[in-house]
Formats: structure tokens, C-alpha cells, sequence
């Protein structure tokens, strides 16, 4: 007999004959003069608002009654005591040891997990201290100057994100740099800017096995070797590896004393709190790091803790499955309304479409609703200027986050600057407003005359939306931010009984990659070519490979 899937559940069912209800934002704030305290939140420094969702008190204690039924509350423990909640890898995952105390408690598989995740922090915060302090030489003696992160995915991307949201807290005068595109422009155009003399690499890889990465890496160590220096100077001053496969790492040719460790209950997508994060550390010190991992540990506590009513990442993850499954919404967009945050949504991406954007429950079976939403953002300035015309007028429904800090410019700095933070401000609650009540949100001038150009002024409203509010963007705050996400994306996954730990989809391209390589003419009358014919790929396939090695060989 196969397992019952969520779907099946009495809770479930209930849920989706509410999402029968002719939803109408506009009602649900004409019916309830006390909505926003009512459906909002306040925890670790973040204004939760989620009165802007079309939904009342019935659904959201319906959410939270299949929620219970969905055993949510044990998926938590589970997750944080190191059960092996990635089941297709039959694997923990483990992600919230990597920002626990010194003093906390946790063993995996009969090992100190915690004094393991210690450890490597506290050898790289040694590194760290090394190349801040200039004591790290390159071969000719000379201090460090650009710092290279050379990873992809999760090696990248959360690095990226969080070196460029605490930049105002870079106390270093080194460079810090990041690679991940595999066909070499990224790195080759920097490669012409650095001195080999004082460019460190950190190559960020869980396998040491990942082809974007080891390829960039292939190229770094070309570059250096070219300087007719010692290769193994060059290697022991010039390189640091960050891995779950130390053998590859050596054989590689770094040096273990420049290992950091990684674990295999850590995703690449979960691991910016690990040795992952090492780049960031360098601009911005060991103490402000950690201070990061104090925010992500405090919502840690409280998403293990707080009842579902107060939870925040319990109700963040649960609205998101209300709109996506039950709603029909099937897009999301995320709007951080402050450039320090970048490169959230693109973290985002990552971090919710693979792990949710699955279509099997956890013993294989085909799920029969729709889980992970198609998901994108942007900075809401330039977004206003891009896609806002499609949210508002389009028609397609659309979920949203917008993000705000509160304060950002001290009283002591330019007033043009608080007053350009004040208007980004205004547009944030003026955008959230506009989507949620359209046309009603800006009530007409009393003289004003009807207009042939109104029936294209029309805006629908009733897009649903949540608005998050810091605030200040701080190292603990952002640390705090991040572990919200990803405890929604754990909450939403538990729901859809689907595993966010695993990632197959990717894996499949890499293998099939490697095939078609394999066809790719390198040079000029290869005598390694293979005919072009001697493959088994469809039509299209050879027809592409066949117009490549041709201009190739001409």
C-alpha cells in the first residue's frame, strides 16, 4: 500500500475548498479595521507583515492544523538532531551546527559535531588573521592584495550575496573577488587586472570533483606556474582548499595545512556559515562573521521553539505553500528595496527552486500538486522600472516579498542620502499598496473627469504580497534574515512531503556535459577528434556539435 500523500489529508482538502473563496484584499482590510497587528510579527529585530495575503484567521489555522498533521514539529527536531532527513542520499542535514555555540551539545554518528565545526572556523579564522595582518606572504615575499573565491552554486552565491550586503563592514584593505562561470571570460578578464605576486585563491568545492570550479582552478594554477616560480611555493602560498574530499584536495596539490573541512550533511546551498565563507571573513573579520552566525543561530532558536502562530519562518514557509498550491500562484518575486541586498533574489533562486522544485515525496512517489513556484527578483527600484508593469497589469498572479531596512544613514551623514533612503522607503509601502488594492489605493479627485485613457489605467490589485522590515542591516540581522529562508524552505518541503536536500536534476546535466565534451574539437586536426557521426544524440545535438567543430577547424 503506498504511503498517503499530504494531499489526501482531511487538512488539505479543507484547505482547498477556502481557496474556493473569491478573495478580495480590499474586503479583508474594509472588514478588519485591526488586520496589520493582527497579521504581523516581530522577532530578532525583523517587522513581519503578512496582512496583505489573501487570507483571514480560518486559513491560517488551517495552515497551521496541516502543519500539525504534516508532523511538522518532529520534521524540526529531526532535522536539528541530525536524523537523515535527506533521504535520497540517506544523509543529515545538518546546516544549523555549522552557526551552534561552542557550548551546545550535538554528535552525529558518534562524532563531536560541534567541536569538529569549531575546529575548522577556528582554523580559518587563523588563516583570516594571517592574510589581514599581512603575515600570509605570496612567493616573492609579498602580502597578500586580492583575495579569488573561485566556486559555484552554493560556493558562490552565498558569498557573493553576503560580501556585497556587509560591505560597509569591510575593515580590509584586500580585494576580495569571485569566479564562477565555467567558460572562463569571468576569471580571464580578471586574471589581467591581478599580480600573481599578491593574489591569493580559495577554490570552494564540497566534491572536488565540480568541472566549473576545477576548471577555473586548472586555469589559476596555469597562470601562477607561468611566473617560473617554484610550483610547490606557489601551491602551498597561493592556494587554499575548501572541501568535503581532502584526498582530491591534496592530490590537487594544496597542502593540508590549507585545507578547510567541509562535511557531507552540508549542502553547497546551506554552507555560507561554514568554511564556505571564508572570502567574507577576510573583508570583514572573524568577530563580525561570527556575529553573523549569532543572528542565524537566534532564529535557529526560535523556529525550534516559537509556537506556529508567533513562528516566523513556520508562517513565512506555510503562506508560501498557501499561494503556490492552494492559490494557484505559481510565480514569486522577491523585492529587497536597499542595494546591499543585491544579490538576495539570485541567492534565492538557488536556495528555494533547488531544493523545492521537486515533483516525488520522499518514498518516490509523484506528487499531485504543484510545489516550488517559479521564483526571480530584483532590487525594487530597478524593478519598478522592469517587470512592476507586468505585476500590476499583466495576467499572471504573482506573490511578492519586499524587504526594507528602517534605518540605514546615521544622523551625522548627508541629508540628501536620508532623504533618497526615505523615498526608497515610500515606494516599497507605496508598490505593496498599489498591488494589494489597485485602482482603490489612490482614491480620485473629486473634480476629476472621466478619461478615455483610464480603461488602460487600470490596476487589478488583489496581488498578494508580505513585507519584511529590518531594523538595520547589521552582520546579525542579515545571519538572521538568511536562516529565516531557509528554515521556510525546510517548512514548505515538509508540507509537500518532498526532500530539499537532494539535487538530481542538476547531477544529469553534469553527466550528460561530459558526453558531449567528449565531441568537442579542442583544436585544429585534433588527433583526438571523434567523427562527428559517431554519436548516439538526437538530431539537433549533432547538427550543433557538428556547426561548432566546424568553425573550429576553420
Amino acid at each position: 500500500m503506498n504511503p498517503t500523500l499530504p494531499s489526501q489529508l482531511p487538512q488539505w482538502q479543507k484547505l482547498q475548498q477556502l481557496a474556493q473563496h473569491p478573495w478580495s484584499l480590499t474586503q479583508l482590510f474594509a472588514d478588519q479595521s485591526d488586520r496589520a497587528r493582527k497579521f504581523s510579527v516581530t522577532v530578532e529585530g525583523i517587522y513581519f507583515d503578512y496582512s496583505k495575503q489573501c487570507l483571514d484567521q480560518n486559513v491560517k489555522e488551517a495552515l497551521i492544523e496541516l502543519a500539525n498533521a504534516c508532523d511538522l514539529k518532529q520534521k524540526i527536531a529531526r532535522l536539528y538532531q541530525g536524523d537523515k532527513v535527506n533521504s535520497s542520499e540517506d544523509r543529515a542535514a545538518l546546516h544549523t551546527a555549522l552557526r551552534l555555540p561552542k557550548t551546545a551539545q550535538l554528535s552525529h554518528q558518534g562524532v563531536d559535531v560541534v567541536a569538529e565545526v569549531h575546529d575548522s572556523l577556528e582554523k580559518a579564522a587563523v588563516m583570516v588573521d594571517r592574510i589581514r595582518n599581512g603575515i600570509w606572504r605570496g612567493y616573492s615575499g609579498k602580502a597578500i592584495t586580492d583575495v579569488v573565491n573561485i566556486g559555484v552554486g552554493g560556493s558562490d552565491l552565498g558569498p557573493v550575496m553576503t560580501n556585497t550586503a556587509l560591505d560597509e563592514w569591510a575593515d580590509s584593505t584586500i580585494k576580495v573577488h569571485f569566479v564562477s562561470n565555467m567558460d572562463g571570460t569571468q576569471l580571464g578578464s580578471l586574471l589581467e587586472r591581478l599580480n600573481p605576486e599578491t593574489t591569493l585563491f580559495i577554490i570552494s568545492s564540497k566534491s572536488f570533483g565540480t568541472v566549473d570550479t576545477l576548471s577555473n582552478a586548472q586555469t589559476a594554477r596555469a597562470w601562477l606556474f607561468s611566473t617560473g616560480a617554484s610550483q610547490a611555493t606557489l601551491l602551498r602560498r597561493h592556494f587554499i582548499g575548501i572541501s568535503a574530499n581532502p584526498e582530491r584536495v591534496s592530490a590537487w596539490g594544496i597542502p593540508e595545512e590549507h585545507h578547510l573541512k567541509l562535511w557531507d550533511w552540508v549542502g553547497g546551498r546551506f554552507s555560507m556559515w561554514s568554511a564556505i565563507g571564508l572570502a567574507v571573513a577576510i573583508r570583514i573579520g572573524t568577530k563580525r562573521f561570527n556575529e553573523m552566525l549569532q543572528g542565524a543561530y537566534a532564529m535557529d532558536q526560535h523556529f525550534a521553539q516559537a509556537d506556529f502562530e508567533q513562528n516566523l519562518p513556520v508562517l513565512l514557509g506555510l503562506i508560501g505553500v498557501w499561494n503556490s498550491t492552494f492559490l494557484e500562484i505559481n510565480a514569486h518575486t522577491v523585492l529587497p528595496y536597499d542595494g546591499r541586498l543585491k544579490y538576495f533574489p539570485s541567492y534565492l533562486t538557488q536556495l528555494e527552486m533547488e531544493s523545492n522544485g521537486k515533483s516525488v515525496t520522499h518514498d518516490g512517489q509523484p506528487v499531485n500538486y504543484a510545489t516550488c513556484p517559479i521564483l526571480w527578483g530584483e532590487i525594487g527600484s530597478n524593478a519598478q522600472h522592469a517587470f512592476y508593469q507586468l505585476l500590476h497589469q499583466g495576467t499572471q498572479k504573482v506573490s511578492c516579498d519586499f524587504i526594507a531596512c528602517v534605518n540605514y544613514y546615521q544622523e551625522s551623514e548627508a541629508g540628501e542620502l536620508k532623504h533618497q533612503h526615505a523615498l526608497s522607503l515610500a515606494n516599497c509601502l507605496a508598490q505593496s499598496r498599489v498591488l494589494a488594492f489597485g485602482n482603490d489605493a489612490l482614491a480620485p479627485k473629486p473634480d476629476q473627469a472621466a478619461s478615455d485613457l483610464d480603461k488602460f489605467k487600470r490596476y487589478r490589485g488583489n496581488q498578494p504580497s508580505t513585507t519584511i522590515l529590518l531594523d538595520e542591516l547589521t552582520p546579525r540581522s542579515f545571519g538572521a534574515l538568511i536562516a529565516l529562508y531557509e528554515h521556510k524552505v525546510f517548512v514548505m518541503a515538509s508540507i509537500w512531503d518532498i526532500n530539499p536536500f537532494d539535487q538530481w536534476g542538476v547531477e544529469m546535466g553534469k553527466q550528460v556535459a561530459n558526453e558531449v565534451f567528449a565531441h568537442i574539437h579542442l583544436q585544429k586536426s585534433s588527433s583526438t577528434q571523434v567523427e562527428d557521426t559517431d554519436t548516439d544524440f538526437d538530431s539537433s545535438t549533432e547538427a550543433l556539435l557538428q556547426h561548432i567543430n566546424k568553425k573550429i577547424e576553420e
